[in-house]
């Protein structure tokens, strides 16, 4: 059996729906089964960074606790890859031209696997990486100084762990933040690595999850809410966070919370939203708040099916604040 068994182990310790982005001709699918496993894939051709970010948030709209991606590599040296999309883009002989175009995207598709609402397993392949020094005898000889990952330089310091899978299965943690796995070495990776991750994330601070912030963001009923929403998200690192929008097509949230943003004063108020402004004019206290409350509402108001019982409810509450009380009309 070849690695993919210890990665299909971890990933499936780590969450009961996984999902496989599998760019090895269908490997994955062979295990199916294999253990109870079961998890859905995905067979991409081509290897666009921003078709990456596509997969991950229609994976987090689909609500996989676990994506496996095998192998990273591919959205480097694949068909319409980093290195493939920096040569196409190029001006002329100056190859760094197409890396200013190409690299935005990149940087997106990295966030995005970064921030996605779940646990990511990621593969590369390697290389093996030498020097030239000088032995004894003050000849140049090679010698060999550890694997490189076929991916940007640097792309293994945007992970959480980051080991060595050797031909026996065995992992050798080269990288890590969790101090418990510091240089751990693991023969057949799986439900025992998987629990040691999960004890060291139940330790940090709980922030909302990505599909929460979509939840609010979709229920925020003003520019301003939204606005104040965004600033919470960026401070948690989530605006690159894969999600989708209101027609279930892949997005990011920060992306979806600017649209939400622009589309408030052209979009119908919700049963939940006329609720609730029924209920901000009926304690309203003075004219001016309830003239406030129209403002604010603009045309969403003329726009929604219970549009009406607004424009009632707001004409009786400002009768009520304008007519003088009994109390006054006893004195």
């Amino acid at each position: 059996m070849r690695e993919d068994v210890h990665r299909l182990a971890l990933a499936s310790a780590l969450s009961d729906r996984v999902a496989v982005v599998d760019t090895e001709r269908g490997s994955a699918s062979k295990y199916v089964g294999l253990n109870g496993w079961q998890f859905d894939t995905i067979q991409p051709d081509r290897f666009s960074p921003l078709s990456l970010v596509e997969i991950l948030g229609v994976a987090a709209g689909a609500g996989y606790g676990a994506i496996l991606i095998d192998s990273l590599s591919h959205y480097w040296m694949g068909t319409d890859g980093l290195l493939e999309q920096a040569d196409r883009r190029k001006h002329g002989t100056n190859s760094f031209s197409g890396w200013k175009e190409v690299g935005p995207e990149e940087r997106r598709m990295i966030d995005a696997l970064i921030a996605y609402p779940g646990h990511v397993v990621v593969t590369m392949r390697s290389k093996t990486e030498y020097v030239i020094e000088e032995d004894s005898r003050g000849r140049k000889v090679p010698r060999k100084v550890g694997m490189k990952p076929v991916q940007h330089d640097g792309i293994e310091y945007e992970f959480d762990i980051v080991g060595d899978l050797d031909h026996q299965n065995t992992l050798t943690v080269v990288k890590t933040r969790i101090h418990t796995l510091n240089k751990a070495v693991i023969p057949l990776p799986g439900p025992e690595l998987a629990d040691q991750i999960r004890d060291w994330l139940s330790d940090g601070d709980q922030v909302p999850s990505i599909a929460e912030y979509r939840s609010r963001a979709l229920a925020a009923g003003t520019g301003d809410d939204l606005r104040a929403l965004y600033r919470e998200v960026e401070q948690n690192r989530l605006l690159a966070g894969p999600t989708i929008d209101l027609s279930g097509e892949p997005t990011v949230l920060g992306d979806l919370i600017n649209q939400l943003a622009q589309d408030i004063p052209h979009r119908p108020l919700t049963d939940d939203e006329v609720d609730a402004v029924l209920a901000e004019l009926n304690t309203a206290d003075t004219l001016d708040s309830v003239s406030t409350i129209g403002r604010r509402l603009g045309k969403r108001v003329e726009m929604s099916p219970r549009g009406g019982e607004i424009i009632a409810a707001a004409t009786a509450r400002k009768t009520a604040l304008s007519s003088p009380s009994q109390e006054a009309i006893h004195a």
